[in-house]
């Protein structure tokens, strides 16, 4: 995935975090399409499907945590927690919802801009099943019988 063409949809409740992250991402030449609710998320996604979700907990409505489920249940783009819930259970919970990063707000930017490009770089990779990340080829010599 190159950076210049990943866009990624923001649902944070918070204006002042939401604006400060899009500056942000959009310094980074990043395409930011911000929400502020599950309901806001779902709106742009029927426009375009982003290449990474930056997704906060408590959100009004619909929780991060069932919009983090919901998403994942949908396919594997990747999904960032970004929450001020910070406790080791919190993580954990974020994680196994299927959210591939976790934040704790504050955030340091230029650590964020690093979770990013890593999320991104991960998705662009081919994927492989078990079956063929084990597979082994045989090459046989090739002869000229001519």
């Amino acid at each position: 995935m190159d950076k210049h063409s990943a866009v990624i949809v923001i649902v944070e409740d918070d204006a002042e975090i939401r604006d400060l992250l899009a500056d942000l991402l959009t310094r980074e030449n990043f395409i930011v399409r911000p929400a502020m609710d599950a309901a806001g998320m779902d709106r742009l996604f029927s426009e375009k499907v982003p290449d990474l979700v930056i997704l906060n907990i408590m959100l009004p409505g619909e929780d991060g945590l069932s919009t983090c489920r919901r998403l994942r249940a949908k396919g594997t783009m990747p999904i960032l927690m970004l929450t001020a819930k910070g406790r080791e259970v919190d993580q954990v919970v974020g994680l196994e919802m299927g959210a591939d990063d976790y934040v704790v707000k504050p955030f340091a930017p230029l650590e964020m801009i690093a979770r990013i490009r890593a999320l991104l770089r991960r998705a662009s990779m081919p994927s492989q099943t078990p079956a063929q990340a084990g597979r082994r080829y045989r090459v046989r010599q090739i002869s000229d019988r001519s």
